[in-house]
C-alpha cells in the first residue's frame, strides 16, 4: 500500500478531470507503507529460541520515504518478559553504486511486561545484488549500562544469503552469525555462531518458509537443548499487505 503528498490533490481532481489524475508523467509517492503478519512454528533470535521451542504469531509495520529514511515497528510473542517483545527501528538506507546499498539505523528492543526494559543497538549494513543472488552483511553493537535488564554488551556480525530460483516463486536462503555478549546471547563462554538455510516460497501477498536453525553451543548434559540453542527446523507462515 502506497501514499503519496499528491494524494488529496489527485482524489480532488479525480471527478472532473480522471485523465489528469492518472496520468503516468506523476512522479513517484514519496512515502511506501507495508506491514503483514506471520505464524511462527518457533521465534529464533540468533540462534536462540525466545518462546521455549513454542509457535507464536508476529507483526510489523513499516513506513519508509524515497530519501532513504525508514522506520517501523515488529512484534512477537516470547516466553519471557511477561511474554511480549516490540521492537521499534529507524535509520537510512541508500544506493552508493548500482547494485550495492548501504544502511544506517539503530533498533530498540521493548519488553513492557519486564518493567518496561529497553535495549537500543544501533546497526550498519551493506546489501549488493548478483544476479538472482542477494547478500547482505551487517554488524549490530548494544553497548551495556542501558537498565537492569540489559546490564550488558554485545555485539553481533552476520551474513545473509538469497538466491531466487529462475522462473519459479522460490527462494533458497542462508544466514552465518557470530555473537560475542556477556548476556544469554553470548552462550557458555561468551561467543557463539549461528546458522540457518532454508526456502522460501511466495505466492500472491503470502510466503511459506522453511528452515533449519541451530548454534555452535556445547551439548554435554543437554545444555544446548535446555537453553533453546539446538537444532530445529522452523516453519513460518506469512502475510502481507
Amino acid at each position: 500500500m502506497r501514499f503519496s503528498k499528491i494524494m488529496l490533490g489527485a482524489l480532488a481532481l479525480a471527478g472532473a478531470t480522471p485523465a489528469l489524475a492518472q496520468d503516468e508523467t506523476d512522479p513517484p509517492a514519496d512515502f511506501t507503507i507495508a506491514g503483514g503478519a506471520t505464524v511462527v512454528s518457533d521465534y529464533r533470535f540468533r540462534g536462540f529460541s525466545q518462546t521455549s521451542e513454542e509457535a507464536t504469531i508476529q507483526g510489523t509495520f513499516s513506513v519508509t520515504h524515497s530519501s532513504g529514511l525508514y522506520f517501523g515497528v515488529w512484534g512477537s510473542g516470547i516466553s519471557f518478559a511477561n511474554g511480549t517483545e516490540i521492537d521499534l527501528y529507524g535509520g537510512f538506507a541508500k544506493e552508493i553504486v548500482p547494485g550495492l546499498t548501504g544502511d544506517i539505523g539503530a533498533t530498540i528492543y521493548l519488553y513492557p511486561g519486564a518493567n518496561n526494559s529497553t535495549v537500543v543497538e544501533p546497526y550498519v549494513a551493506l546489501t549488493g545484488t548478483i544476479g538472482p543472488a542477494t547478500i547482505k552483511g551487517s554488524v549490530a553493537w548494544a553497548p551495556g549500562g542501558q537498565d537492569a535488564l540489559a546490564d550488558f554488551s554485545g555485539i553481533y556480525a552476520y551474513t545473509d544469503v538469497a538466491v531466487a530460483i529462475p522462473s519459479t516463486p522460490l527462494k533458497l536462503k542462508g544466514h552465518l552469525g557470530y555473537a560475542e555478549s556477556d548476556s544469554f546471547l553470548g552462550g557458555a563462554d561468551g561467543k557463539v555462531m549461528d546458522y540457518s538455510f532454508g526456502v522460501e516460497g511466495s505466492y500472491k501477498n503470502f510466503t511459506l518458509g522453511v528452515s533449519y536453525v541451530n548454534t555452535d553451543e556445547p551439548t554435554a548434559f543437554g545444555y544446548k537443548d535446555a537453553i533453546g540453542a539446538d537444532g530445529a527446523v522452523v516453519v513460518s507462515f506469512g502475510a502481507a499487505f
